[in-house]
């Protein structure tokens, strides 16, 4: 049948599920109760046959699972857009997203994450988020949404829409930490201008991120001590780097008042491999 919702229905978000994508097909819903449902906040990685993730949690829920087809006239890049962008216009806040390659394997997901194969696809061609609401009255609603490719070119959207269970700690929702969001990491690269790595996607979740009134904007900047390099020359380099970014932010919509620079250079080192190298770390505090 042909997924579309009530206006009635989407009136009672975060009770329910956002509005189903027009131009898809329901194929199941599966209820979901659990008292250790587990959530991923971060890609995903699998280790001898453990599942590991950097931000993970085990959560008492109650809620529903819905697989949709899309239709050949649509794509899961135009699902995908639709439930973001019904979830912010609703008021949730994107806790996590990734795309392709960076969210991991596939496979993981599909078998070992929502144990549901029919969403075993290709690893480049699959995205995934997690949104966050919290209700008038205090309870807290996580909606995640998966979408991928299969081999034969037909692709699907898996969403789960369920309530967290009183005294569960949920990362970055309903309390302090939800204040901050990041650090986003971005590589930078010397040379006669700075160069940075940095996806179409880090900077649209920069951007809502930076949408809540009276945010500030951390540039934190980072750099290696090459050599003999003088420590004023590090430093030196990762504050150019820093304000190559606040200039980045600057054209898309982030002015410099709300911006806050620290150069860190090379006097911190993270224990975390993924927070290592030349980078500037963007955080974003909100009122």
């Amino acid at each position: 049948m042909l997924a579309v919702a009530s206006k009635q229905a989407l009136a009672a978000f975060p009770e329910t599920a956002p509005e189903p994508f027009p131009l898809s097909q329901l194929e199941e819903t599966r209820p979901l109760e659990s008292g250790g449902h587990l959530v991923l906040f971060s890609p995903v990685r699998e280790i001898n046959s453990e599942i590991r993730s950097d931000v993970m949690a085990r959560l008492p829920v109650s809620g529903n699972s819905l697989l949709y087809r899309i239709n050949t006239d649509a794509s899961r890049v135009n699902a995908l857009n639709h439930y973001r962008q019904a979830l912010l216009d609703s008021g949730a806040n994107i806790l996590f997203e990734c795309s392709g390659v960076r969210c991991g394997r596939s496979n993981v997901w599909a078998n070992q994450i929502f144990d549901k194969s029919m969403l075993l696809g290709r690893d480049t061609a699959q995205d995934y988020l997690v949104a966050g609401t919290v209700s008038e009255d205090g309870q807290r609603w996580l909606t995640l949404v998966y979408t991928v490719t299969r081999g034969n070119q037909s692709e699907y959207v898996w969403v789960e829409h369920f309530e967290v269970g009183s005294g569960a700690v949920v990362p970055g929702l309903g309390s302090l930490e939800s204040r901050i969001r990041g650090p986003l990491t971005v590589a930078w690269q010397d040379g006669f201008i700075v160069r940075f790595d940095w996806q179409s996607q880090d900077r649209r979740m920069l951007r809502d991120w930076a949408d809540a009134d009276g945010s500030t904007v951390m540039l934190i900047t980072y750099s290696d001590l090459e050599g003999s390099e003088p420590l004023e020359d590090a430093m030196a380099r990762a504050r150019a780097a820093g304000e190559s970014m606040s200039d980045l932010l600057v054209q898309t919509g982030i002015v410099k008042e709300r911006q806050q620079l620290v150069v860190v250079g090379p006097s911190i080192i993270q224990s975390d491999p993924k927070r290592k190298g030349n980078r500037v770390e963007i955080v974003v505090i909100s009122r």
